[in-house]
């Protein structure tokens, strides 16, 4: 089992989440590297916790299911449950959002691509379409009279 963690400094917003239900299911960037060679995919891969593909020679599905090009041996990951919003806190602190199980593969990076929501701790404003992709966001609260932002976000895959 691995975990998403974050780590970030959120002023005038709390419960980040990815924007990720059935109807619009949210695509989890990552950088994979296969446990039996060590071979890192060039490329990023998406997965999301809604879709369901089949393991060659298994009964079995997972969420993501890769065939390393260099030794060929087939790997899987599965999200476990949906993901644990980020909370505001003081000093900020890294919080497990996100859980997997993988086999046969690691997620080395996360690219933090897609759109993710927040909301005013006091006022309940509802901020969509966040873009997280420059490692920051700024905004203003018309109901609490104040900018809010999320800046210096830092993301780990750690054993969970």
């Amino acid at each position: 089992m691995y975990a998403l963690t974050l780590k970030g400094e959120l002023q005038g917003v709390t419960n980040l989440r990815p924007k990720d239900t059935e109807d619009a299911p949210f695509w989890y960037i990552f950088k994979v590297q296969c446990t039996s060679c060590r071979e890192t995919h060039p490329n990023t891969v998406g997965v999301n916790r809604f879709d369901m593909n089949e393991m060659s020679g298994s009964r079995g599905q997972a969420n993501f299911v890769w065939k390393c090009k260099n030794c060929k041996r087939e790997s899987s990951a599965t999200i476990q449950a949906a993901p644990t919003p980020y909370e505001q806190s003081e000093p900020a602190k890294a919080r497990r959002i996100l859980e997997f199980d993988c086999r046969g593969l690691e997620f080395t990076e996360f690219v933090p691509e897609g759109e993710w929501l927040a909301e005013g701790p006091e006022s309940g404003t509802k901020f969509e379409s966040i873009e997280l992709t420059d490692g920051e966001w700024y905004d203003y609260d018309e109901k609490a009279g104040e900018e809010v932002s999320i800046k210096d976000l830092s993301w780990e895959i750690q054993r969970a």
